[in-house]
């Protein structure tokens, strides 16, 4: 019994190392993947963009041409949104495009040409009331005059587009109402007019030949 009984507890001791080695390894996997998410989610957070969008506001010309063309957006709240102010109350200039001078991006430290021309403005809380979109030719490049579409896209429940419609400007510090627009507390669209109003605080040279 004695041998017996002996046996048995060596073969006991023997089979604890594995175990202990098994139990060991395990822990290591945990740790090594706790610290991993320890590394990761903090990266994660910081590529993570909170964006809540309402409506997007839209004008793009033809790509590859110099010429500087501004988006201007008033909001029933008073707060007007452009490249003076592109905060402006629930207003945001997402994008400033200034014809070619922006055309190039960095992308892995090479230079790319982005010949894209567009400017957005975001309208990130339905506040009811009208909003008033311009465009204001900055600058003029060419001697030929440039078409604008202007795009008024709804977000949310689902996208929808509300407002399309392309324009021509013609002459360096030309300012046109391209149209304005009332919502109400659901967000529905209405009372669509180009009513003209200067939002810019500079003396234009030429209005905009439909403004009697």
């Amino acid at each position: 019994m004695a041998s017996l009984y002996s046996r048995h507890r060596s073969d006991k001791g023997r089979a604890d190392p594995f175990i202990d080695l098994l139990f060991n390894t395990l822990l290591g996997f945990t740790f090594l993947f706790l610290v991993s998410l320890l590394f990761i989610n903090p990266k994660a957070k910081r590529g993570s963009v909170d964006m809540v969008a309402e409506y997007i506001i839209t004008a793009t010309w033809p790509k590859n041409l110099a010429d500087d063309i501004d988006l201007w957006v008033h909001a029933p709240t008073g707060h007007t949104a452009s490249y003076l102010q592109k905060e402006a109350g629930w207003l945001h200039l997402d994008r400033d495009d200034r014809g070619e001078l922006n055309d190039t991006i960095t992308v892995d430290g090479e230079e790319v040409l982005y010949p894209i021309n567009q400017e957005i403005i975001t309208v990130r809380y339905r506040q009811a009331g009208e909003y008033i979109v311009n465009l204001y030719y900055y600058d003029k490049a060419g001697s030929d005059p440039v078409p604008v579409e202007v795009k008024v896209d709804r977000v949310n429940p689902t996208l929808k587009t509300v407002f399309a419609q392309t324009f021509e400007l013609n002459a360096q510090d030309q300012e046109l109402t391209a149209l304005r627009f009332s919502i109400d507390r659901e967000g529905n669209v209405f009372g669509i007019n180009r009513l003209p109003l200067r939002l810019t605080p500079y003396k234009l040279d030429q209005m905009p030949s439909w403004v009697e």
